[in-house]
């Protein structure tokens, strides 16, 4: 049953051929009774004479085909129609059952969005019974029953535009609230991609800050391992129980970073997720300059101010740029460079400074963006700084060495 009517969904046209065949049997059937029967009322306007009955033919016939084709040609059936009701008044055709299809014709024409054929189609229907009326007077019939009548015709000729126009109106309707949800999926859509892209970038620069550094450390340790495995064995081998603490301490960062994307639908993550670090913040700063001592850098970490609950962004943002500085003095500082950390906790945020006393950085470093062919670290610090709505400069100090300072307002200091 559903693919008949799918089928005739797809077909109006032959749905519409069916009733104007349907409106042709009893239009035919209408006159001959009539011509059977010509005492009845009205006997004196059928048609007679071969030319009259022709064109009383032909019209039905027209009023039939405008059934057919309404849904195609809406607004040329309209015309159809008139130039129809034009001819029978010419000819005093009389009506007929054919006349029902402009009925029909104005229904469609008031559904359709076609302004000037949905206006016409109501002037039309508003003055059609009253013409009728007066072109084919009905015999003994008193004035309040010809207003009756002309009423009553009246009427049903503007119930089937309004009925029309309301289905108009119900379409458009519907067609804006689809359009409106095609919308609102389009929109979640684009949201979802730009929700991926920027966790897609989180975890890059997640990723770049764990591996820059601690692969960082375990290369000084290395080379420093493989300098004195000869002459100090016991140098080396407390080098190489560092590499081994920094590449699980690298492990461990890197499965808690990604542990998300083994996360199943309900929520639940992979088996051993539950032993995910949370994320790093200031108070692992101490660890991280702890590190990097070890790893043969000097440096001086201070914390001033009175120590405060920060945001989880906060934090997280405030040990990146630490790490991501440090790793940037021990990349190009120079052997000899030291570096000096202070945390300050102030009213309206928190205040880094990361300086050293090497050789500096290449211009392009900070002057480019950050990008130096290997990696992205300061362009990494400016994003991270922007997303907590601080602000960061970084570049040479006088005297010669690398300076990198940032401000990370808090949320209640706004």
């Amino acid at each position: 049953m559903q693919r008949v009517y799918d089928f005739l969904r797809r077909h109006p046209t032959l749905v519409d051929s069916f009733w104007a065949l349907c409106l042709g049997l009893m239009s035919s059937m209408f006159f001959v009774a009539l011509t059977i029967h010509p005492q009845q009322s009205g006997g004196e306007h059928i048609p007679r004479g071969d030319l009259q009955i022709g064109v009383a033919a032909a019209i039905a016939l027209g009023y039939c085909a405008t059934v057919a084709l309404r849904r195609r040609w809406p607004s040329a059936m309209v015309v159809t129609v008139t130039v129809l009701g034009l001819l029978q008044l010419a000819f005093d055709t009389w009506w007929s059952p054919a006349n029902f299809a402009m009925l029909i014709v104005i229904f469609t024409a008031a559904a359709r969005d076609v302004t000037w054929a949905s206006r016409w189609a109501l002037i039309g229907g508003a003055l059609a019974p009253t013409i009728a009326e007066l072109r084919w007077p009905e015999r003994g019939q008193s004035l309040a029953g010809m207003i009756a009548s002309v009423v009553f015709m009246t009427v049903a000729f503007l119930m089937a535009w309004v009925l029309g126009d309301s289905m108009r109106t119900r379409r458009a309707y519907y067609a804006q609230l689809e359009e409106r949800a095609h919308r609102l999926e389009r929109e979640r859509e684009a949201q979802s991609r730009i929700a991926v892209a920027a966790e897609r970038a989180r975890i890059a620069r997640e990723l770049h800050d764990v591996v820059a550094h601690n692969v960082s450390v375990m290369v000084v340790q290395a080379d420093g391992a493989a300098y004195v495995l000869d002459t100090a064995p016991d140098q080396a081998k407390a080098a190489l129980t560092t590499i081994s603490a920094t590449g699980r301490q690298a492990l461990t960062e890197m499965r808690r970073l990604l542990g998300v994307l083994r996360t199943d639908e309900r929520g639940k993550g992979a088996p051993g997720s539950a032993a995910y670090v949370p994320q790093p913040g200031v108070e692992q700063l101490t660890e991280l300059v702890e590190q990097v001592r070890g790893a043969g850098l000097t440096v001086d970490f201070t914390v001033e101010g009175t120590p405060c609950e920060l945001p989880s962004s906060v934090e997280l943002t405030a040990y990146r740029i630490v790490q991501e500085a440090l790793t940037n003095t021990r990349k190009h500082g120079g052997p000899q460079a030291g570096a000096t950390v202070r945390l300050t906790y102030g009213e309206d945020g928190v205040q880094l400074l990361v300086e050293d006393d090497g050789r500096g950085a290449g211009r392009e470093l900070y002057e480019e963006g950050g990008e130096d062919g290997q990696g992205h670290g300061l362009i990494g610090m400016r994003e991270r700084v922007g997303m907590v709505g601080g602000v960061l400069d970084a570049g040479p100090r006088p005297g010669g060495g690398f300076r990198v300072t940032a401000l990370l307002p808090l949320p209640w200091a706004a």
